[in-house]
């Protein structure tokens, strides 16, 4: 059978199985990958689920007991995750890293920003409660898209390469990404970051249209364009998981 052909999940195939650690049950989500060459396990951080990869020619029960093989792992990074913050009233965010309340007011559907005389800063959003979220939402991708825009063109303008489309999408396994055309997608959870830290995925996507790789010359070229490279690195590394729980449900 041609090797395609085993990419299409099979109509009696499950989309997901479930392994028992203890007396914890968990549902685990699985994908087939043409490039697999074995069994791979991932948290998703924002759906709060188990992935499970599998090759070609991976079967469902090879699978399930490499999942079960591994239940003690999931079960540890899923109660490691941040706990659940959802758009909703009384939600504290961080906006550009600056913490926000989300407050609900009366009046036409529109969401700003507001200080207190207390210093204390408000996401306002206007509208029903009930839309609440998905206004919180398409506030925060609008943000991330304009200031991911604007650096991203200023660096392409330094390092005279050319970006032909920025998208911002809910991406869970990378920040940022590019293709050679000059296509760049960033995850908006960037927005929830300090300024340095999205300028700083900005200059690393559009830095790959120079070199398409992470070689040392790479990352000469990052770092010479972006002075604060280290800075936003370790940023990442230590709170970057955190960002992942905004939106989420309880």
């Amino acid at each position: 059978m041609a090797v395609r052909a085993l990419l299409y999940r099979r109509p009696a195939e499950p989309h997901s199985i479930l392994i028992k650690h203890g007396s914890q049950v968990f549902a685990v989500r699985l994908r087939r990958h043409r490039r697999a060459r074995r069994y791979t396990l991932r948290i998703h951080p924002s759906d709060r689920e188990a992935i499970l990869t599998m090759p070609p020619r991976g079967t469902i029960v090879d699978a399930k007991e490499f999942a079960q093989r591994h239940g003690g792992w999931i079960a540890a990074r899923l109660g490691r995750l941040p706990k659940p913050a959802p758009f909703q009233h009384g939600t504290v965010l961080p906006l550009r890293g600056v913490d926000h309340k989300i407050v609900h007011r009366a009046g036409r559907g529109t969401v700003w920003t507001e200080t207190r005389d207390n210093g204390e800063r408000l996401l306002c959003v206007a509208g029903e409660i009930e839309h609440i979220d998905r206004r919180v939402r398409d506030f925060l991708k609008r943000e991330a898209r304009h200031d991911l825009a604007k650096a991203s063109h200023r660096y392409a303008e330094l390092l005279g390469v050319k970006v032909t489309r920025i998208s911002v999408r809910d991406q869970s396994s990378r920040w940022g990404s590019c293709t050679s055309a000059g296509s760049l997608s960033f995850s908006w959870r960037l927005i929830l970051a300090p300024g340095y830290v999205l300028d700083y995925l900005a200059a690393h996507e559009v830095g790959h249209l120079v070199e398409m790789n992470h070689s040392p010359k790479f990352w000469r070229v990052v770092g010479k364009a972006c002075p604060h490279t280290e800075r936003a690195k370790a940023w990442i590394d230590t709170h970057g998981n955190d960002l992942h729980r905004y939106g989420i449900s309880e």
